[in-house]
């Protein structure tokens, strides 16, 4: 059993950054998945980012340039920087966990970008 927590989220003004972590819990795998996905209101969930535990790393289109998603120092973390963020960038960002028996995930954190 695998717990995701989700942290970071808040108001940023346009052009601004923010930083949201995913921290797991519980039995962790030693190979595995963790993603990142956000819905903003009214649209589907979209796939931001991913990083296995081999490190292999895949960015959606918009997110290529402006995130980054990398692995804490912190034990079963995954962070993603998110810089010159716009209005459009606005949902809540929520963390996915892929092992072969299992996906898992988080609640969520809600990112706000406006002036």
């Amino acid at each position: 059993q695998v717990t995701l927590v989700e942290s970071g989220g808040g108001l940023v003004q346009p052009g601004g950054s923010l930083r949201v972590s995913c921290t797991a819990s519980g039995s962790v795998d030693s190979t595995y998945v963790r993603a990142w996905y956000r819905q903003a209101p009214g649209k589907q969930r979209e796939f931001v980012a991913s990083i296995s535990t081999g490190n292999s790393i895949t960015y959606a289109d918009f997110a290529k340039g402006r995130f980054t998603i990398s692995r804490s120092n912190v034990k079963n973390r995954v962070d993603l920087q998110m810089t010159s963020l716009q209005p459009e960038d606005t949902a809540v960002y929520s963390c996915r966990h892929s092992e072969s028996r299992a996906t898992c995930w988080g609640q969520g954190t809600q990112v706000t970008v406006s002036s």
